[in-house]
């Protein structure tokens, strides 16, 4: 006997919970048309992940249970797996319900929360501690929640129970590195319980977040027997043999680190300004290589219509940075407008004369310029809907190489998570599929060009030197001991440190980014501003 199975990968909105039901429901339709007789969702696909503090307003819960009624109701011909919050007896549960025949068949309560990386889930569910097994055509399925599977625990009852396969609803976010860990984890559970599984993962961006798809089901030995895509909804189907899934499509091949990486900084900008609602996007191009990438991933995300690009110049500004700026504004297609700030500039050294009377030029005049060019991006911003994305990279940001209110002003973060190397990296990657990145831009020195002849290793160490260290430091929690141990040397592990350290008042005031790594300086970087910790050296 066979029994088709539906996963629904689907891209919900947090809060949308009209609209996420109805997501589902049209899943539904087209999977019970193809003769599935039970649909996946992903974890909370009803209401988004993650919710957050919406979780703590009963007005919300109560919505999403009158949704899950309506599922209940509309849904025939399937049942469905719906993941979903629930409130009973003054707890809270992160829940998935099988719905079948018009009413809840069954519901589970997942029993590990996480707590860890950019986890919260502690904060605001109860843990369950129930297994739950369902009958479905005669195939005894187990039913757990995203980290239940990454223990032993819930697995192992829910087949102490009886269950045949697992069915696990997700909401994994993406970070470099996460597919293959998933599947390492999930053919360990295979492996100690003796069960197929099938891991249905949620895809689409929220807010830093980015969840990736990659659903999948493996067999009772860990083969992979279908792959759904990866940063896209889809809904695709697995038979089962028994309980056995039989192959429905192999492992899709693994793209290059550069793709991925690329694909989700994509999607990470097309949903943060589609679910909010704004009409395009505006970029402060510089003729560097930072608002270049970002430049080509707002096209990309967006559609050339959707993005502007604004130059602008001052005295110190390059004729070569000005050339390539235009040069690829018009290989992208995108309206592009020059503002000098030079009369700005000028205005303000008069207003500000006296105070600074007998005192030498130093970065404070650097930061005017930085914040001449924010007032202008932020009042574009304000006169046509637009967002304003910011360039600033990883490795900016934690050394504080960048004027708060400056080239930090603006919205969106694209590039936040995207280290120095890496920008180079995505840039050249991207360049091989249309080349729409002058080859200068990707070879010349960089610089914030704020003062003459000035570049980024005027301030800093080489950034490989530099990317290491951050990556080493907040990343892996080493040491700096650690890290001057691993051949990184005593001067530069200690500046860079240092300026880690003492500008984290400046990321607590930037713009949210997406999150690609295993570490952000967002969700899962919690330091205190005021911090007199000192590190070993």
């Amino acid at each position: 006997m066979t029994l088709k199975i539906a996963i629904a990968q689907i891209n919900p909105t947090v809060g949308d919970i009209s609209g996420n039901t109805a997501r589902i429901l049209d899943c539904a339709r087209r999977a019970s048309e193809q003769g599935a007789s039970l649909m996946l969702t992903p974890e909370l696909a009803l209401c988004g992940y993650p919710p957050e503090d919406l979780l703590f307003r009963g007005d919300f819960l109560e919505r999403c249970d009158a949704a899950l009624r309506s599922l209940a109701e509309n849904a025939r011909g399937i049942a469905l797996l719906v993941g979903h919050p629930m409130a009973r007896e003054g707890k809270r549960f992160n829940a998935a319900t099988l719905l079948r025949d018009g009413v809840r068949a069954a519901t589970y309560h997942k029993q590990c929360l996480p707590n860890y990386e950019v986890f919260d889930e502690q904060r605001y569910f109860d843990p369950g501690d129930v297994p739950c097994v369902v009958d479905i055509n005669g195939v005894r399925c187990g039913i757990n929640i995203c980290e239940d599977i990454w223990e032993s625990g819930a697995a192992d009852r829910a087949r102490d129970l009886g269950a045949q396969i697992l069915l696990v609803p997700n909401a994994s976010p993406y970070h470099t590195g996460k597919q293959e860990l998933r599947e390492k984890i999930v053919r360990e559970r295979v492996s100690a319980t003796g069960l197929p599984v099938i891991y249905a993962n949620m895809v689409g961006g929220q807010d830093e977040l980015v969840f990736d798809g990659g659903s999948f089901a493996l067999d009772s030995r860990g083969n992979v027997c279908l792959e759904l895509p990866k940063f896209e909804e889809a809904l695709e189907y697995v038979e089962l043999n028994g309980s056995e899934p039989l192959a429905g499509g192999s492992a899709r091949e693994r793209q290059p680190r550069e793709a991925e990486i690329y694909r989700a900084l994509v999607l990470g900008v097309r949903d943060y300004l589609g679910k909010n609602g704004f009409p395009g996007a505006i970029i402060g191009l510089s003729g560097g290589v930072d608002s270049a990438l970002t430049l080509c991933i707002a096209v990309d995300a967006l559609g050339a219509d959707r993005v502007r690009a604004v130059m602008m110049p001052s005295p110190y500004t390059a004729e070569i940075s000005l050339a390539d700026s235009r040069e690829m504004a018009s290989l992208l297609d995108v309206r592009y407008d020059e503002i000098s700030i030079e009369r700005a500039m000028e205005t303000f050294g008069a207003m500000l004369e006296k105070e600074f009377s007998g005192l030498p030029a130093d970065a404070t005049e650097e930061n005017i310029q930085a914040r001449i060019r924010g007032i202008i991006l932020m009042a574009l911003s304000n006169k046509t809907g637009s967002l304003v994305l910011t360039t600033g990279n990883k490795s900016e940001m934690a050394v504080g190489y960048c004027t708060l209110y400056g080239d930090m002003a603006g919205g969106f973060a694209a590039i936040r998570d995207i280290s120095k190397t890496w920008v180079y990296r995505l840039a050249r990657w991207r360049n091989t599929n249309s080349p729409v990145i002058p080859e200068r831009i990707l070879t010349r020195a960089p610089s914030a060009e704020l003062r003459p002849e000035q570049t980024d290793q005027d301030s800093l160490p080489p950034y490989e030197a530099l990317d290491a260290i951050v990556e080493a430091y907040m990343e892996r929690d080493l040491s700096p001991r650690e890290i001057i141990a691993s051949g990184h040397s005593e001067a530069d592990v200690r500046k860079v440190v240092h300026l880690l350290r003492i500008n984290e008042y400046k990321r607590r005031q930037a713009p949210v980014g997406i999150r690609v790594t295993r570490r952000g300086f967002g969700k899962d970087w919690r330091y205190p501003i005021t911090n007199r910790f000192a590190d070993s050296f």
